[in-house]
């Protein structure tokens, strides 16, 4: 059932609130000082049942130019607005602000309705219709109707209710969104309840039951109770005038300006990008790091504008800006913002959120302003591509780019799915939904490639890179996922090989210089000649030049030429083989063999004997048992 909110809107004294209870029996004004004083200061709530059969709740908001901030609040959710302007008056300050505040807040539907006319001659009636005619066109309210009424006598009460109800069944029903918001206007406690909180919930739906979260303080409840219109119900959708009996959460916890929503759905943020547009009948230009009032829902926060590409906006201008708050809000990308001045205080612009969790924007970056463009009038496939490519190397979860983006889980998936499917997004972490950029993924294995071929220049003659090395010089590759997934992807596709712990170029080779082979064939020489009674290496090395045997010896290890039993003690592989080959033999025949039984296959002293029978144990061919060895069982 299509759910539509009326808001009045209108100067002071001009009759909102008695066009109200003349067409309710609701008297909106509840407080003590309003019926002394005769004005609305608060927000004020009734409801309509119409011919057609659809209940109208009703926003009652002050007129007062001291109390535009409650307006503000309570224009959060409307569909329809009732711009009220009284025929012995006419359009006043409080006329034009709350018309510009309805059309920064992007309402689109509306009637104008001329007050008191028992107070005017038919002739003066026929002046103001045609001058509010006039002052209206080129808003949004162009050649909307114009009823008129009297509160007082009832006339025009019965037409008032048809328009409403025919302005009811065109207003294109609007989605409910896929998270629940209700940004709370009232918090009060009713005894034997608790806390209860009110609002126009303005997406979602929430039941009975459910959990919430209310920000920007992030406070966990659960919902007790709901009422719409005095009556309770299991279930509320967008759209509808409601209470909400919140459990666990004292009164003093919330104010108005909060937000109750989905569990975990938003961020808190100090900070916000937008898109703004001063009002031509600012008073003044707007200079940047001006000091404002950000209203959005039915918070207002104090905040500094910076303007990203200039150092003043006119009036009737707009520009992308960054507003940096005094304290915390939640708001989701699309939502409507007004700014009003620091003082003196008046409506001065508005416009939209474009990004609910930015970080600090460098001015005068085309980079930044292009970024802001695309998430401003981009398709949804490319605010998606652009917010994936805002966090570079480091990537997105996919919750987190939900949330920026403002879609529904099934439309996320759906529009990164040709995304995906052109290789323009790519999924490096399946277990947290992380999504890298291809041009970020490209740069990162680059990175990798350029790391190892560096690598290969300056030691040819390793053979490769120890992984962690690697991933350590890798700087822009923070995410341990990420660096998996490419060495996994590169490895795949050819372009590297891993052996172990190291990694190399697929076509890397060790080659050695012709000095270099001439160092080879001696090491070669003087192990096989030496057989199990090598020297130790540090008495060879010093007869060739620089480190030449040092990086020929890591090639000859590599390619199993030589044996490496302890450190610094290496054996030429045909040695160690027909010793292992001569201590099988005896095993199988003889069940064990002692140390000097193994010194005397050896032919070698006490400092061969006792490394190569450990080597031989950690080779797992031979076992300890005792002072003697057997033959490993494999």
């Amino acid at each position: 059932m299509k759910q539509i909110v009326l808001g009045t809107a209108g100067h002071i004294d001009h009759g909102k609130t008695s066009l109200i209870k003349a067409l309710t029996g609701i008297d909106t004004d509840r407080l003590k000082e309003e019926k002394e004083r005769g004005i609305t200061i608060e927000l004020g709530f009734a409801h309509l049942e119409l011919p057609g059969g659809k209940l109208l709740g009703i926003v009652d908001v002050p007129g007062h130019e001291k109390f535009v901030k409650n307006m503000v609040a309570g224009a959060t959710g409307i569909d329809l607005v009732a711009l009220v302007i009284a025929a012995d008056e006419g359009v006043m300050p409080q006329t034009r602000e709350h018309l510009e505040i309805c059309e920064l807040l992007g309402i689109r539907h509306g009637l104008v309705v001329l007050t008191k006319i028992d107070m005017v001659e038919p002739d003066w009636l026929e002046l103001v219709r045609e001058d509010v005619a006039d002052y209206l066109s080129g808003t949004f309210l162009a050649g909307a109707p114009i009823v008129e009424v009297s509160s007082v006598t009832g006339e025009g009460l019965d037409r008032l209710v048809e328009v409403l109800d025919t302005l009811v069944q065109e207003i294109p029903e609007k989605g409910v969104g896929h998270l629940f918001r209700l940004p709370i206007d009232r918090v009060f406690i009713i005894k034997g309840f608790g806390t209860v909180v009110t609002g126009t919930s303005v997406s979602g739906r929430i039941a009975v039951g459910d959990e919430v979260t209310i920000y920007p303080e992030q406070i966990a409840s659960r919902i007790r109770g709901i009422q719409v219109h005095n009556k309770d119900m299991e279930e509320v959708r967008a759209g509808l005038r409601t209470a909400i009996n919140l459990q666990g959460v004292e009164k003093s916890m919330i104010k108005r300006g909060d937000v109750v929503a989905t569990k975990d759905a938003l961020r808190p943020t100090f900070m916000v990008d937008v898109s703004l547009d001063l009002l031509p009948s600012a008073p003044r230009k707007l200079k940047n790091r001006a000091k404002a009032r950000f209203h959005t829902g039915t918070s207002e926060i104090l905040g500094t504008v910076v303007l990203l590409d200039r150092e003043e906006l006119e009036p009737g201008d707009s520009c992308f800006a960054q507003i940096r708050l005094d304290s915390p809000t939640a708001v989701l990308k699309g939502d409507r913002f007004v700014l009003r001045s620091y003082s003196p205080v008046r409506t001065i612009g508005g416009g939209e959120v474009l990004n609910p969790l930015p970080r600090k924007k460098k001015r005068f970056s085309e980079g930044v302003l292009k970024e802001l463009e695309i998430l401003h009038r981009g398709s949804t496939g490319e605010v998606l591509e652009q917010l994936v490519l805002m966090e570079r190397f480091q990537g997105i979860e996919r919750q987190t780019l939900q949330f920026l983006s403002n879609l529904s889980k099934k439309r996320l998936d759906e529009a990164l799915g040709p995304l995906q499917a052109k290789k323009r997004i790519v999924e490096v972490d399946k277990e947290k939904g992380v999504l890298i950029h291809t041009e970020f993924l490209t740069k990162a294995r680059k990175e990798i490639l350029d790391r190892i071929s560096d690598y290969h220049q300056q030691y040819p003659l390793r053979a490769g890179l120890p992984k962690e090395e690697l991933r350590s010089q890798a700087g822009v590759i923070k995410n341990p996922k990420l660096f998996n997934f490419l060495m996994n992807q590169l490895t795949r596709e050819g372009e590297i090989a891993q052996e172990k712990e190291l990694v190399r170029l697929k076509g890397h080779r060790v080659t050695l210089a012709k000095d270099q082979e001439k160092t080879r064939k001696e090491l070669e020489r003087l192990y096989l000649d030496s057989w199990l009674q090598p020297p130790y290496f540090k008495d060879v090395k010093g007869k060739f030049p620089g480190t030449t045997a040092e990086e020929v010896l890591e090639v000859m290890l590599k390619e199993g030429v030589l044996i490496k039993v302890k450190e610094d003690l290496y054996f030429h592989a045909k040695a160690i083989e027909d010793l292992k080959n001569r201590l099988v033999t005896f095993l199988k025949k003889e069940g064990e063999i002692t140390t000097p039984q193994f010194k005397d296959m050896t032919g070698a002293s006490r400092k061969y004997t006792i490394p190569l029978i450990e080597y031989f144990d950690k080779s797992q061919v031979t076992v300890r048992v005792g002072d003697n060895r057997v033959l490993r069982k494999k």
